[in-house]
């Protein structure tokens, strides 16, 4: 698959309009609705695959236990079990919440999730809008969800969930910042904000060949380095092990979720997996060259499905293996290692590349 292929491909909007034979602003506004709802339910669909049934597998794989068996075929149907169940349980309002920041906050975090993916090429012409500054919009859009976490928390009228709030806070501008820096030193390769562009540069020429096996020119390949600080940020930035310090169970009990139940205790880690998911498309277009893989263009998609879910099994073995930092830890790495070093990383990148230009 060649960058040349990638960039040919009709966005998705325009596929659709011209199947639909709907032309002009009409056309335009009609196939981006029917388009945006195609892709959040191709996420709803993974996301609803990724919580239920696959987090609890995976973890028990890694902790050596039986997850899930019993309800449908390897236990799959539990999925609708639990969707049934915790949308017939009451929702519970404790007194004294502010209600309309309340009510909000669970909205916003899948909301700010699902509007990130709209720039994310996915390959097969999945592609829902592709502006000059898709990168800054993803990133934009993914930070939502941080007002969110802090309406849940001070609303919820708990001292634990106010606390979850704050740690949430602290947690996107430490990790927040090194994760944009990071992403930066890959722009200063490619002289792009454009998702496409940045793709097609990973794609258009090979990196190596090595024991007649052609290395793409991914940016994990070429600059490992701003790959692994970016892995790190992201995982602190989805709250996954070392990193989970804003929900922190066996400390203030779930965070900023402590007071939802329901509906809104399903929208809320919905957000989160959607999240992950965000996360490893973002690291999957950034270093990984997007869609790109052996075969044909038509299995872009495949294969941008499969990075997304290799870093989500990333971060549930994070979950499984490796235990909560202190909040000072937390803290301390985030401005003291991990800004450091990216701006480290960003200065190096902008060196090679001058000396390289």
């Amino acid at each position: 698959m060649t960058g040349a292929l990638l960039q040919s491909q009709t966005p998705l909007v325009d596929t659709i309009a011209n199947l639909l034979g709907i032309d002009g602003t009409l056309g335009a506004i009609v196939a981006s609705l029917i388009g945006a709802f195609l892709i959040a339910n191709l996420l709803l669909v993974q996301t609803a695959v990724a919580g239920p049934w696959a987090k609890r597998k995976i973890t028990a794989a890694f902790t050596d236990r039986i997850a899930v068996n019993r309800v449908g075929p390897f236990g799959l149907l539990v999925i609708v079990a639990d969707a049934v169940r915790l949308l017939s349980k009451e929702l519970i309002v404790p007194d004294g919440v502010d209600r309309p920041a309340w009510d909000l906050g669970p909205l916003i975090i899948p909301f700010s999730a699902l509007l990130g993916f709209a720039v994310i090429p996915m390959g097969s012409g999945i592609h829902l809008a592709d502006p000059e500054t898709g990168l800054v919009f993803a990133f934009a859009a993914s930070s939502i969800a941080s007002l969110g976490l802090v309406m849940m928390g001070y609303a919820s009228n708990n001292k634990y969930s106010l606390l979850g709030g704050l740690r949430a806070v602290a947690s996107n501008i430490a990790y927040e910042i090194p994760l944009i820096v990071t992403a930066a030193s890959v722009v200063i390769f490619t002289g792009s904000l454009q998702m496409s562009t940045i793709v097609a540069e990973q794609t258009t020429n090979t990196l190596a060949v090595v024991g007649g096996v052609a290395i793409p020119q991914w940016f994990a390949f070429v600059n490992p380095f701003a790959f692994v600080l970016f892995v790190v940020a992201n995982l602190a930035e989805v709250g996954r092990n070392p990193f989970d310090v804003p929900e922190a169970p066996t400390e203030i009990v779930a965070g900023y979720q402590t007071e939802y139940s329901s509906v809104y205790f399903v929208l809320i880690y919905l957000g989160e997996f959607i999240h992950i998911f965000l996360g490893g498309a973002l690291a999957a277009t950034l270093f990984l060259g997007g869609p790109d893989g052996p075969g044909p263009a038509s299995l872009g998609i495949v294969w941008f499905i499969a990075k997304i879910w290799a870093f989500y099994l990333f971060t549930q073995w994070a979950r499984s293996a490796l235990p909560r930092l202190r909040i000072d830890q937390f803290i301390e790495i985030g401005w003291k290692g991990m800004l450091v070093l990216s701006f480290a990383n960003l200065v190096l990148t902008a060196i090679i590349v001058g000396v390289i230009v």
